[in-house]
């Protein structure tokens, strides 16, 4: 006799069990854009989250760009960082895609509305990584809240400003991040400076 209209199982295999095998493991972070509230306004920002949450994972990474102020700059970086860690790279109030301010504000003021942020979203402990004149925005951060910064990542643009950031010795790496165009198409220099900065934030 033929049954018409049955579904046959296979022996041994539950409908959960085949559900889930057909499901992607999804193992790479995942890339966002998202505004969040400081007290000059919305800051627009770019992010990575591990496929697992992060939220459990390595410490929150926050990168604090140089002029012009935009994020974008290290959006080459999110995804090898941010596999095990949730890392953000903000456009800096006034500049980017963040809300405008009245007048040019000061690294400490910028560093203020950086608090805000890490407030907003509850991080305890934080680490840095600052490109040329986001050093000073870090360095400010870090006389503002000492117990909440871990590790502190620079590159600086000039010497006076590589020489304070040897300052903090132990808890600091002084590198030199490459532009996007500097890069060219060069990914294993950017391959060695992503596990130059795993390895010093503890994620090697």
């Amino acid at each position: 006799m033929v049954h018409v209209g049955r579904c046959v199982r296979p022996q041994g295999v539950t409908m959960t069990k085949a559900r889930r095998a057909i499901v992607p493991v999804q193992t790479e972070p995942r890339l966002r854009r998202a505004y969040f509230d400081c007290r000059y306004g919305q800051l627009h920002m770019r992010y990575a989250i591990p496929a697992g949450g992060g939220f459990d994972e390595g410490t929150t990474l926050l990168c604090l760009p140089g002029a012009p102020g935009s994020g974008r700059f290290f959006t080459p970086l999110l995804l090898p960082l941010g596999r095990d860690r949730s890392v953000y790279a903000p456009d800096l109030p006034g500049c980017g895609e963040s809300d405008g301010t009245p007048e040019p504000l000061s690294s400490a003021a910028i560093a203020e509305a950086m608090g805000d942020f890490l407030d907003s979203m509850h991080v305890r402990h934080v680490d840095l990584l600052a490109h040329e004149s986001g050093v000073a925005v870090a360095m400010a951060l870090l006389q503002q809240r000492p117990a909440q910064i871990g590790r502190v990542v620079l590159s600086p643009d000039t010497e006076a400003v590589r020489t304070e950031a040897r300052s903090l010795r132990h808890r600091s790496l002084v590198i030199d991040l490459r532009t996007a165009e500097e890069r060219g198409h060069g990914a294993t220099e950017l391959e060695k400076q992503a596990a130059q900065l795993r390895e010093f934030l503890g994620l090697a």
